[in-house]
Order: C-alpha cells, then sequence, then structure tokens
C-alpha cells in the first residue's frame, strides 16, 4: 500500500496521516479482490514524501500544491483508465488540508527484477540477424515511455501485454518514479 504525505509535518503524523487514508481506503474496498491479497498477503507500507497541500481555503490558489496535484493525477488516472482505486484524507485540524493519498498497486510495479523497465526489455531483445534493429543502452536510456513508444510501438506493446499486465502499471510506475520516503 502506498502513500503520499506532505513533507512538513512530522514522521509520527505522517504515519498518523496515512493510517487515516488507510482505513478510508478499507472502507471504500473492502470486497475488492485487490484489497484482500493485499491484507492477506502483503500488509506493507511505503510512505512517500508528496510534497506540499492546500487547504480548503486555499483552493482558489493559482496553483494547488504537490500532494494535491498527485491526487488529482491518480484520479484522473493520465487518462488511462478508471481501474486507480484509491483514497484519501484531509485533516480536520489542518484546516481540511489533503494528507494523506492512498493506492495499492500490483508487484509489476515496484518489482523492478522480475519485471523489467521498458528500455531494459528492448535490450533484452534477441533480434534476429538479418535485421538492424539491434540497440545500444545509449539510443534508449534516458528516454520517456512517450519517446520508446513512439520509437517502438510493437515492443512497447509486448511489454506491456507480457511484462507489466496493463497501462494502469506502466502509470503507476511512472507515477512513483524517482519519489522518496517521506
Amino acid at each position: 500500500m502506498y502513500f503520499f504525505v506532505p513533507y512538513n509535518i512530522s514522521p509520527i503524523q505522517q504515519a498518523i496521516q496515512a493510517g487515516h487514508a488507510a482505513l478510508e481506503y478499507a472502507r471504500q474496498y473492502k470486497d475488492d479482490a485487490q484489497f484482500i491479497n493485499f491484507a492477506d498477503n502483503w500488509k506493507t507500507w511505503i510512505i512517500l514524501n508528496g510534497g506540499t497541500t492546500n487547504s480548503k481555503r486555499d483552493f482558489d490558489a493559482i496553483s494547488l500544491g504537490s500532494l494535491n496535484q498527485l491526487a488529482d493525477q491518480l484520479s484522473l488516472g493520465d487518462g488511462i483508465s478508471d481501474e486507480i482505486k484509491m483514497s484519501f484524507f484531509r485533516e480536520p485540524d489542518l484546516e481540511d488540508a489533503l494528507t494523506a493519498v492512498c493506492f495499492i498497486c500490483d508487484e509489476r510495479v515496484f518489482n523492478y527484477e522480475d519485471y523489467p523497465d521498458l528500455a531494459e526489455f528492448i535490450l533484452s531483445i534477441d533480434f534476429p540477424d538479418d535485421t538492424k534493429q539491434k540497440y545500444d543502452s545509449f539510443s534508449v536510456n534516458g528516454k520517456t515511455y512517450e519517446e520508446l513508444k513512439r520509437l517502438f510501438p510493437n515492443i512497447y506493446k509486448m511489454w506491456i501485454k507480457d511484462v507489466m499486465g496493463t497501462e494502469e502499471n506502466r502509470f503507476l510506475r511512472e507515477l512513483l518514479k524517482g519519489k522518496k520516503l517521506a
């Protein structure tokens, strides 16, 4: 179970806010197979730094806090799907500021050893000798998923199908890249 929390509350408060969001998640998705699998087999919490947040009175602000933006990305699924199940918590004692966002993701999102990233997948393909489609790490590493999808559309489709399983998993992997623990 992953959480994003504000950076500027104490570590114990970050954990408490994550707990509030986890309870909201359990209420909403108690019968969901992914939640049941998590509760039966995993039970691991990863609490990440979500940056800044806004209170309800700040909603008309020009820019939303980064935690609010992450919640928007998850709820919209970046246009991927409505399949990302999430919950959040707003702390009444902080003017209803968003203080935790919670979601569960498939093992394929975080297990890079068994489910390699797209660049590694491309480099692992043994192309036939009669093709010139040999790619060195310089030509694929550092490129975004969108760039690699455009350059290698068939390989991208194969990676989604055979490695990631869904576009949702690809979206969540990309969302979590580079995030730091709270």
